[in-house]
């Protein structure tokens, strides 16, 4: 029997990458977010996962929009870096456990999830940006990636989110072995890459949010995409992610640590958030 232990809610900004492979992590724009990713790093250490689901959404690197699934799983033993039309960071393929993860495919298809499979999945920024920081290199855990369609219309709801997530966490628990388990929800927080309100960043929008991802997951399940965007952005609907996160925890949870920091063109957080 598996169990789903603690979460992580981070953003996935390709400047973090940038920031981090190009060593101006110490600068003081930048510094207060890499701190809170370090400190995550350390919780993720102690707790020593078997596994981590990652959650994100691919950035038209490997999905296109002439097939584009609602929610897609990751199952191989292997992901290779996906080409993003520059030169590939310094990383080998992250390490995957096909074997879990067609356990749980198998329990999200009988509890009504139709989730695409795939058994071969580059992964992008989506997952490169947050992972080094939060495990290091070489990677120590196995990944279970799972990408999620906030790019084309129509999106999954919020709500639809959480309960994706309260089923992973069925599935987990599922498992034949006793594997301790991790789930990342990356993306957002408030930004808006297009447009005339091109850079636009609501500290008060992502500050509500977090304060509420814990208490009430019911009350930002139950907004629309129109919220999200209006409030943070068009690419803020990438918060939905984080509700997965969300739901494959306890109902009750502890808040680990929090870092919130507006360095660049979009809204940069981490958590950390443990089943009580």
């Amino acid at each position: 029997m598996g169990r789903v232990i603690g979460g992580i809610g981070c953003s996935h900004s390709p400047a973090l990458a940038g920031i981090h492979d190009s060593g101006k992590r110490h600068l003081p724009p930048w510094q207060s977010i890499f701190a809170g990713f370090d400190a995550a790093k350390e919780w993720l250490s102690a707790a020593r996962p078997d596994l981590l689901i990652v959650c994100y959404n691919d950035h038209l690197n490997h999905f296109f929009f002439d097939s584009y699934p609602t929610f897609a799983l990751g199952v191989a033993d292997s992901f290779p870096l996906a080409d993003e039309g520059r030169p590939t960071r310094a990383f080998a393929p992250l390490p995957g456990r096909a074997d879990l993860g067609w356990q749980i495919a198998r329990s999200l298809v009988a509890q009504e999830f139709d989730i695409t499979i795939c058994q071969e999945m580059p992964l992008d920024h989506g997952v490169l940006s947050p992972l080094p920081l939060l495990t290091g290199s070489p990677w120590p855990v196995p990944i279970l990636p799972l990408a999620v369609n906030v790019v084309q219309h129509p999106l999954p709801t919020a709500r639809r989110c959480l309960r994706l997530g309260q089923a992973i966490r069925q599935a987990v628990a599922e498992l034949d072995d006793a594997i301790r388990v991790v789930v990342i929800g990356t993306g957002g927080l408030s930004h808006q890459l297009h447009g005339p309100d091109f850079g636009q960043v609501n500290p008060a929008w992502d500050l509500e949010f977090l304060d509420r991802l814990g208490p009430d997951p019911d009350g930002l399940a139950a907004l629309d995409h129109g919220a999200f965007m209006r409030r943070g952005g068009a690419e803020a609907v990438e918060m939905i992610i984080w509700l997965i996160m969300r739901g494959a925890l306890a109902t009750q949870i502890r808040e680990i640590h929090r870092t919130y920091a507006t360095p660049a063109l979009t809204g940069l957080a981490v958590c950390v958030l443990q089943n009580s």
